[in-house]
């Protein structure tokens, strides 16, 4: 992004004023932020990358019941402490939240206030830029599978939807930890994301995935399901569990879906159910904790961030309506 420092810049913050009805008539607006009052137990970050999510898109239109208006959006970020406890002050930080740009103001700003114990020290190897994109992405991924019991060496994990975001960490996550990593994608796609070990891709538009799944793995099948995607792939997401296998979701198009209770618990299945939004920045900060060591050791890597994909806060609008027509870069706001 290059220019002036962040003396120079007036500080300003996007926001939204009422939820729009579709994403041509998304008006946000950028107004001055002054520098936040300080209370107790709080922090100042001086926010300097802070990626774009679906959500914080889709909670523009009004589409996340518990969002309040007026407000800042922004899920994640990453920036300095400029403000709060002095063994704080100057120290580099990333975050995301729930709670954030959702029940409250968020990241997309100069300026973002946290609860003290919601600080993470961002990984020394990631810039601002590749630190403010992981949130969302990496928290859902980890909490996933961490609800489903993380993936042991050996274990077979597939994942619908490998080319997604949350698709793309949990690849990284499963593959760090040994385990044997399946990722599902359609138009015979190779997969766009880094892993530290093979992925062995299976193309949806062949058919029978779970087929597929089953005779790479000597008619076993997965350990693990991460279904990114819900409802399209339920069906073949539970012909390819294996025994005792554990099945994630964290999305869908479909509300409704069959199920068979037979088939669940002979197989003795396990379905986890995942809600980022029910992870509030101090719940956040302890997984972003987690993940910090793999990112420093580069068995985990963030996403690409391309100069097409970084927009000035100004250009919020822009930004959001390109999430909701479904880009696939990881887009961050700076300025």
């Amino acid at each position: 992004m290059g220019g002036k420092n962040s003396e120079e810049v007036a500080a300003v913050a996007v926001r939204l004023i009422e939820k729009a009805a579709d994403a041509a008539s998304l008006q946000p607006v950028i107004v001055p932020q002054p520098y936040p009052r300080l209370s107790h137990g709080h922090c100042i970050v001086e926010v300097r990358s802070a990626g774009v999510n679906p959500s914080d898109a889709k909670a523009a239109l009004g589409l996340m019941p518990h969002a309040v208006w007026p407000r800042i959006p922004g899920r994640d970020y990453a920036g300095v402490i400029v403000g709060g406890p002095s063994h704080l002050v100057g120290m580099e930080v990333w975050g995301s939240g729930g709670d954030l740009g959702i029940a409250r103001d968020g990241s997309h700003a100069r300026y973002l206030v946290i609860d003290a114990a919601a600080v993470s020290i961002k990984p020394a190897v990631l810039s601002m830029r590749e630190a403010g994109a992981v949130g969302v992405p990496f928290v859902t991924a980890y909490e996933g599978l961490r609800r489903a019991g993380l993936p042991a060496a050996g274990e077979v994990v597939l994942v619908m939807g490998g080319n997604g975001k949350v698709g793309q960490a949990a690849i990284q996550l499963a593959a760090e930890r040994g385990a044997r990593v399946f990722a599902v994608n359609r138009r015979g796609e190779a997969y766009a994301g880094h892993a530290c070990a093979p992925v062995e891709l299976i193309d949806a538009d062949r058919g029978d995935i779970a087929g597929q799944v089953r005779e790479r793995t000597a008619g076993r099948g997965a350990d693990i399901v991460f279904n990114t995607v819900g409802s399209p792939y339920f069906a073949a997401a539970n012909q390819a569990m294996a025994i005792g296998a554990r099945q994630i979701l964290i999305s869908t198009l479909d509300r409704a879906v069959p199920f068979d209770i037979f088939q669940f618990y002979r197989g003795r299945h396990t379905y986890v159910g995942i809600d980022s939004l029910a992870l509030d920045s101090t719940a956040c900060a302890r997984i972003l904790d987690e993940l910090a060591p793999g990112f420093a050791a580069g068995t985990l890597k963030p996403f690409a961030t391309p100069p097409d994909a970084v927009y000035p806060r100004e250009r919020a609008v822009d930004a959001y309506r390109a999430v909701l027509g479904g880009a696939r870069q990881r887009l961050v706001l700076e300025g």
